[in-house]
Order: C-alpha cells, then sequence, then structure tokens
C-alpha cells in the first residue's frame, strides 16, 4: 500500500516487530477473535484510541523460523463509515500499517461479510480472506466455493475453523506469499461510476501529497465522501476535482458519489456471495428455527425462565453437592495437616492461631466457595455465549430495556454482570449515547456478580434452602428494575431504536466453554485467594488480641441495632469493598476459628433471619472496588459518589425492613 506525505498521529500501541504484521477484520461474531487466539493464545497487548471506546489488540506468533504480528481490529460492518468501530479500525490500519489485512468471512452470510473485503481492497491492501465457521456452514448444507472468490477478487482464500485451529497455519503461509507480491487490483463498478470517477483519480495521482497517505484511487474513492472533501489537509487542486466529480454523481445518479459507491460494493458482493455458495436444502426438525422459537415473546418468554431456572437449580444443587464435598475432604485431610504444621512450627499459643485463620480456615473459606458457585457460574455462563443465546436474549428484551431508556443490547452487559461487574462496565460504555452509558453502568452496579450470587448460594441457599433464596433474589430483581424506572425518569435524554443483526445459533465447544471458565476462575483463584489469606490473617490477629470487638463497636448501632446482625459481621461488609467474596469468606473463616473445628459454618454466628439480610446487604451495598474505579473512571467523581450513597442506603434501608419483617411472619422459627 503506497503511503502520502502526511503526519500519521503516534499510535496509541506500537506495531508488532516480527517477520511480517497482519491485521484481523471482520464482522461481528465471525469468529474473528478465534483466529487471533489460535495465532497468538490469550497473552495480548490492548489499547484504547484515545475519544473511544473500543480496543485493539496485537499479539505475536511463530510460524516455523518466522515470526508473525497479529492486530486484531474491532468487529465492524466496515472501514470508511461512520461507526466509532469503523473509525478506530482504519485508524489502526493507517498507524500500524500491516502487511497484509485477513478478512474473516462467514459462509452464511458471505455476501454481506465480503463488503469488508471489498473496502479493504479499494483502499490499496494487500487482503487475504479466511472463510471461517466452514463446519457449522457444512451442517447446514452450504459449501463456499473458493475458486470463484478468488478469480473475482483476485486474493488468496483459506477455509479455516479457527475454534479448531483448522486452517490457521494456511492463513499464516497464505499472507506470507501475498506480503511479498504485487499489490492487487481493486474490482471495478459499472462504467458510468468509474467514467465519472477518473477524472478524481488523475488528479489524486498527479498531487505531491496524497490525502490521508492512500494510493490514487484510495484517495479519490475516500474523496467521494463530502467530509473527506472538506479536510483542510486535502490538495486545493485535488479539492476542487473532488466537489465537481461529487455534483456530476449527484446529477448522474440522483444521489451521493459516497452512497452509490456503497450501493456498487453492496451489488458486486451480493453477487459474489450467491455465485460463491452451494446450498444444500435439508429438512427442518422443528416449524419454526432456533431464532423464531427464542425470540417470538409466546416461547422466548418461557424459554428464558427455563434458562434462569436451569442456571439456578445446576448452581444450586450442584454447587452445594461440591461445597458440602470439598467441605468434607477438606476437614478430613488437609485442616488436620495444616494444624499439625502450623501448631510444629509456631505453638498452639497466639501467633498459631492467627496463622491458622489465614492457612486453614483462609484457603478453606475461600475454595468452599470459589470452586462450587463461582468457576460452576463461569461455565454455565460460558456455554450461554457460546451458543448465541446472549443475542437472541437481547432482540427479546428489546422492550423492557426501552423502559429503562436503553434497547435490547444493553441486556448483553447485565447478563455478563452476573459473572463480573468489571467487563459488563466497559462493555455499557460501549453504548451510543452518553445517557445510555450512565443509565446501563449505573445499572450493571446492581446486578449481583457470580462473586455475590456465592455469598447469596454459599450461606442462605447452602443452609436454608432454595425458598429463602430465591426470597433474596427476587428482591434483588425488583430493586433492578426499581433502579431502571428511576433512572429512565431521572437521566435526561431520549432512548434509541434497536437495530441488531441475528446471528444464527450455534452448537457449543465443552471445550472452549471450560477453557474460557478456568481463564476467567484463575484471576479470583490467583488474586482472590492472596487477599482472603491475608484478610483472616488481620481478622484472627483483631481477634486474638481482642482487638476485633472494640473495633466493631462502632457499627453496633447501625448493624446490630438496624440490621440485627452481629456487629462483627459489620466489618466483614465493609472489608467486601475489596472483594464481595472476602465478606463471606471471613465470616466462614470466623465461625471456624471461633468454634474451633474444622467445617464448622456461620451457623455459630448468625440465625435464618441474619443470614438472608446478611447475603442481600452484601448483595447491594458497596460494589467491589475494580467495579467502582471502572464506573469512576466512565462516569467520573460526581457520579460514582451519588451510585455509592444510593447501594449504601438502599442496602441499609431494604436490610433493615426484612430483619423486622422476617421475624414477624416466623421465619426462622
Amino acid at each position: 500500500m503506497s503511503r502520502g506525505c502526511h503526519d500519521v498521529p503516534d499510535a496509541v500501541i506500537g506495531r508488532p516487530e516480527s517477520d511480517i504484521v497482519i491485521a484481523l477484520a471482520g464482522n461481528p461474531n465471525v469468529g474473528k477473535s478465534s483466529l487471533f487466539n489460535a495465532l497468538t493464545g490469550l497473552g495480548v497487548e490492548t489499547a484504547h484510541y484515545p475519544g473511544t471506546t473500543r480496543e485493539v489488540h496485537t499479539g505475536t506468533a511463530r510460524a516455523g523460523e518466522r515470526s508473525v504480528g497479529v492486530i486484531d481490529l474491532p468487529g465492524s460492518y466496515g472501514l470508511t463509515g461512520s461507526a466509532e468501530e469503523d473509525r478506530v479500525a482504519l485508524r489502526a490500519l493507517s498507524e500500524l500499517e500491516p502487511d497484509v489485512v485477513v478478512v474473516v468471512l462467514d459462509p452464511a452470510t458471505l455476501g454481506r461479510t465480503l463488503n469488508l473485503a471489498v473496502e479493504a481492497l479499494d483502499l490499496g491492501f494487500r487482503v487475504v480472506l479466511a472463510v471461517n465457521l466452514v463446519d457449522e456452514a457444512r451442517r447446514s448444507g452450504l459449501t463456499v466455493d473458493a475458486a470463484v472468490l478468488e478469480s473475482a477478487l483476485g486474493v488468496p482464500v483459506v477455509s479455516t475453523v479457527a475454534t479448531q485451529g483448522i486452517g490457521v497455519s494456511d492463513v499464516v503461509d497464505a499472507c506470507f506469499k501475498v506480503a511479498t507480491g504485487p499489490v492487487p487490483d481493486p474490482p471495478g463498478y459499472g462504467p458510468d461510476f468509474e467514467a465519472l470517477l477518473e477524472p478524481l483519480v488523475n488528479a489524486c495521482g498527479d498531487a505531491e501529497c496524497l490525502p490521508a497517505g492512500y494510493s490514487a484511487r484510495a484517495a479519490a474513492l475516500r474523496l467521494l465522501d463530502e467530509r473527506e472533501g472538506g479536510s483542510g489537509e486535502v490538495d486545493p487542486a485535488v479539492a476542487e476535482v473532488a466537489g465537481q466529480v461529487r455534483g456530476a454523481m449527484r446529477s448522474h445518479f440522483g444521489e451521493s458519489g459516497a452512497t452509490h459507491l456503497a450501493r456498487e460494493r453492496h451489488g458486486l458482493t451480493g453477487i459474489l456471495g450467491e455465485e460463491a455458495v452451494r446450498r444444500e436444502e435439508r429438512r427442518r426438525l422443528l416449524p419454526r428455527d432456533a431464532w423464531s422459537l427464542t425470540t417470538w415473546p409466546w416461547t422466548g418468554v418461557p424459554l428464558v425462565i427455563i434458562v434462569a431456572a436451569g442456571i439456578f437449580g445446576f448452581l444450586f444443587f450442584v454447587g452445594d453437592l461440591l461445597a458440602r464435598g470439598f467441605s468434607l475432604l477438606w476437614g478430613t485431610f488437609a485442616s488436620p495437616a495444616i494444624t499439625s504444621a502450623v501448631t510444629s512450627l509456631a505453638g498452639d499459643g497466639t501467633l498459631g492461631k492467627v496463622l491458622l485463620w489465614g492457612f486453614d480456615a483462609g484457603i478453606e473459606a475461600s475454595l468452599s466457595i470459589g470452586l462450587p458457585y463461582i468457576l460452576t457460574f463461569y461455565f454455565l455462563l460460558g456455554f450461554l455465549e457460546d451458543t448465541g443465546y446472549l443475542n437472541s436474549l437481547a432482540f427479546l428484551t428489546d422492550r423492557l430495556m426501552h423502559r429503562f431508556g436503553l434497547h435490547g443490547r444493553a441486556i448483553v452487559p447485565m447478563v455478563a454482570a452476573a459473572g463480573c461487574n468489571v467487563p459488563a462496565l466497559v462493555a455499557a460504555g460501549q453504548l451510543p449515547s452518553r445517557r445510555e452509558r450512565t443509565i446501563a453502568s449505573t445499572l450493571v452496579l446492581f446486578v449481583p456478580c457470580s462473586a455475590r450470587t456465592a455469598v447469596i448460594l454459599g450461606s442462605v441457599g447452602h443452609f436454608l434452602g432454595w425458598q429463602p433464596t430465591l426470597l433474596v433474589l427476587g428482591i434483588l430483581v425488583a430493586i433492578w428494575l426499581g433502579m431502571g424506572v428511576a433512572l429512565q425518569r431521572i437521566v435526561p435524554g431520549g432512548s434509541r431504536g434497536l437495530v441488531m443483526e441475528m446471528f444464527p445459533f450455534r452448537r457449543p465447544s465443552l471445550k472452549r466453554v471450560a477453557s474460557k471458565a478456568w481463564d476467567q476462575f484463575k484471576e479470583f483463584l490467583f488474586i482472590a485467594t492472596p487477599i482472603v489469606i491475608v484478610g483472616s490473617l488481620v481478622l484472627g490477629g483483631l481477634y486474638e488480641t481482642g482487638w476485633l470487638v472494640k473495633l466493631s463497636d462502632p457499627l453496633e448501632p447501625v448493624v446490630e441495632g438496624w440490621l440485627g446482625l452481629p456487629a462483627i459481621a459489620g466489618l466483614t461488609l465493609i472489608l467486601g469493598f475489596l472483594r464481595k467474596e472476602l465478606s463471606l469468606q471471613l465470616l466462614v473463616a470466623l465461625a471456624v476459628a471461633t468454634a474451633g473445628f474444622a467445617g464448622a459454618s456461620i451457623t455459630e454466628l448468625m440465625s435464618p433471619t441474619d443470614m438472608v439480610v446478611f447475603a442481600l446487604v452484601n448483595a447491594i451495598m458497596l460494589p467491589c472496588i475494580s467495579s467502582m474505579t471502572v464506573y469512576w473512571r466512565r462516569n467520573g467523581l460526581w457520579a460514582t459518589t451519588i451510585a455509592l450513597a444510593a447501594t449504601v442506603a438502599i442496602a441499609l434501608v431494604v436490610g433493615g425492613v426484612l430483619a423486622r419483617v422476617l421475624p414477624a411472619v416466623g421465619f426462622g422459627v
């Protein structure tokens, strides 16, 4: 690709140092990120471009003796549109200057996904086409004739199944061949369009400085957009010709040159998609496809209830079984060995007891909650994500989300928040308007993440049963709905309609789901567990020296007087600001240490009403510090202060009322 003489702004991330650099481009949900991970693994560099919410990832790979730099562009439907992801992708291509652009295609929507490939060719890039998801296409009766695409576009076409690593090395080989070859000629359009464009191409070719650093034809196509033509960096002589050509095209076609160019591209790619795809008719087992079943309210809503009940039931029964089994194993094998080792080194005095708080009770508390509930939840969430069900859920809930000033796509951050609020806040920050971002990110704070769900299941569910657990979850849903209605009225502005693509359902890969769940759980395991151990050691030191009671005394009027909880439980609730599961883990450690035997539970400290109130207050009050940090960066200090105050106020009001209502109706008696 020829470069112009304009200065290129400093890139946020540098061009990878390697023998060849390739950029991965593609529409959302075509498997581009899977191809990136297959090439580079998960150790990558990520950057946001200033003024944007979209990320660009870079990584490196080895192909024999050769090194390959890989750039993962944001998923986009084009490179020259006005959408933020289009602008970020084009900027990254201009700044990082890849040798080859690999455009990832979906056989099921080949005509549309080819549009991005034609844009890349128009901009003067060397291109390789990776037709991904060929295994799913084959099951649907679709096959792609690569020869048709290669003949029409003059670029290599490789079939891949990125999730299984099939065809990945072929993509790399094709890139090395293309990188040293000539830049392919872009596809031509209609004769009238080409004739009208020719004067502008000639003017760009004669100019000393090409606009935006493209080839003459690429610059001419870009200048058909009036916004580009008005740029102060364009050569005045070229700008004059551009104005004349745009006027001639508007007069001839009855629409702007940019609009007609888009029409020409879509026509070309639509024809290519029809010619290259072979379809074999197959009988469907159901009269409606999966999309119809999941998005039609009369079937979609009951299905949502069934899916939610299935997740709850799996977590409740399987998680409880795993928790009980782990506690039995720990009490039988691990705890006696740790106690013996600590006692032999530090004795059975204060120091030995404090060490047991951390290395016996602390580790047990962390793993007895993390393994049964958090890891299990990540697996279930990954399973739903891998099937594509979350996309249909966004379509189904569009009407509900409009009542909150959002559109259906905002449900995806809400579902993600059930795993962890931090990535959900990042996803909410990608919504189009500031109003939508404010409402969505605030609602995310009131979605119980996997850690808070683990607290609910590890206390209420584990000791009291499923009915009280449903009560707690029902109250949280009611609070979330109430907050949504309130934010719709408080935050000024209006909501937008939903325009989204219906992605096909896909067969989930258990290996991929398990790998993703483990990758997410490792963060908990290696970050949260040390915090729990240190917190348990501190809590043990305070308890064994008598300072725990003194520090909890100031909390007594609110925690004990209003919420009805033991005052020391207030300290664990506050420490939950570090990590939400830390509250229960420290409470379990406190129970184990004070009871004096492994396997002791929080029933030694709290009544059934106390456990319900504790779990509810923990789920509402003070989101973890990681979540609040991201929220603060996205929304500012003032909004963060209001959000924190709201969580505390709502938690105290609801918790205090529940502490009085439950005994009055005979709960736990």
